[in-house]
């Protein structure tokens, strides 16, 4: 039997165990369990002394780790099987979405460091054209990275316009995103996409374009990071996507596939947000804003919950894309709305019956879908979004689109 000790921050709360044949086994630690301040890794895995197994246990951990083309390129790299969720959390499971990390049994607990590799713009260069052929820089001595998604990402420190890897234990503050060379514009796409998000009111974090070498990288502060003014460092927060908290293995975060629906999405809302009707009211945004700017990948795994002492919220959005502008791209919505399939075809009748579906008050639904679009239609109008997003063709192109798409389903 192998092991691995998990840890929220500095704290082990249990054992993650991969008998021989495969499968992984988690059990919380008795001294974690008798903790005022005990907290469960997922809504999968309550506080218990049971022994969770099989897919109850890997939906929460696979979930953590890269996705598709990365997490294949990662195996080749460590020399691993590419279906071992356990091999590769052995490897990579240090600097985690939210607060987890995994150490090998018998190894001291993860001190909080704050040792960093400074970069300076020939390293940037360096390490954007190397993340496609090594993703999370894989095999580098000091350096156990994972984040989930089928994208390359990086977690870094920023400090102005400072870059830095963080070493060791060190907490990283944001992701960067280089752009990939098979869809030219992502990085405008995504930092308008975004912006235009937070101007609406939606909590979006803050996200910026740089160009590095030759080439757009999406800068992201990560929302799961917070600055603690008493202790002068970063702290990282627990989180979970909406595939771990519903019990989902990432392979499955499409509706079609087998993933969340909006039902299941309102649902776990409605049972474990701790502001159950802001948090509801919040994600109908998500989805209205989704259909809106015609992105049709907002699946289970592009919605998380964050976790605070005493309190379990919808984290801010992220990944929000207009896919439309790619039309090789496929049009079939990641989770339906109502019984509207495709990202161009849906419209408020679709709505209403996904609000039915979902037990929501229809007046309330269609009351955002009017005030967003609407106000979409106003700050497209004016241009003045335009004027603080990257200057690019696509993003003149893309706020066409949605305004088109804002006056149809008004």
């Amino acid at each position: 039997m192998k092991t691995l000790v998990v840890f929220l921050n500095e704290e082990s709360v249990g054992k993650l165990e991969q008998d021989d044949s495969g499968l992984l086994r988690f059990t919380y630690g008795p001294e974690w369990l008798t903790r005022d301040n005990a907290t469960p890794l997922s809504r999968m895995l309550p506080l218990t002394p049971e022994t969770y197994e099989g897919k109850r246990a890997r939906s929460f951990f696979a979930g953590i780790l890269p996705e598709e083309g990365p997490r294949a390129r990662i195996a080749e790299i460590l020399g691993i099987s590419e279906r071992n969720d356990f091999a590769m959390l052995e490897r990579i499971g240090g600097e985690c979405a939210g607060a987890i990390s995994l150490l090998p049994e018998g190894m001291p607990p993860p001190q909080v460091e704050n040792r960093l590799r400074t970069l300076d713009e020939k390293d940037l260069e360096a390490i954007v054209h190397e993340l496609p052929r090594r993703p999370l820089l894989a095999g580098e001595e000091g350096l156990r990275l994972s984040l989930a998604g089928a994208q390359n990402k990086l977690p870094v420190i920023v400090d102005g316009d400072s870059i830095s890897l963080p070493l060791g234990n060190t907490p990283s503050t944001h992701i960067i995103k280089p752009e990939p060379d098979h869809f030219p514009g992502l990085a405008a796409n995504e930092v308008f996409c975004m912006r235009l998000a937070g101007a609406l009111g939606l909590n979006v974090p803050e996200v910026t374009i740089r160009t590095i070498g030759d080439k757009p990288c999406t800068i992201i502060a990560r929302y799961d990071r917070i600055r603690s003014a008493g202790f002068g460092r970063t702290v990282r927060l627990h989180q979970e996507d909406f595939c771990q908290a519903l019990g989902h293995p990432p392979e499955h975060k499409y509706q079609q596939e087998g993933g969340p629906l909006v039902r299941d999405c309102v649902a776990l809302l409605r049972e474990w947000s701790t502001t159950p009707v802001l948090d509801i009211r919040a994600f109908m945004d998500g989805l209205i804003f989704n259909m809106l700017i015609g992105n049709a990948d907002a699946h289970g795994k592009n919605y998380s919950m964050i976790y605070r002492p005493g309190e379990r919220r919808l984290a801010p959005f992220y990944d929000l894309v207009a896919t439309i502008v790619w039309p090789e791209l496929s049009a079939r919505l990641a989770m339906n709305i109502g019984n509207g399939k495709n990202v161009n075809d849906v419209n408020p009748a679709h709505f209403r019956h996904m609000a039915e579906d979902a037990a929501l008050g229809w007046p309330m639904v269609r009351e955002r879908i009017e005030t967003l679009s609407g106000k979409m239609i106003d700050m497209l109008e004016k241009g003045s979004l335009l004027r603080t997003a990257p200057a690019s063709e696509i993003t003149t192109r893309l706020s066409g689109l949605v305004m088109q798409r804002c006056r149809r389903m008004r």
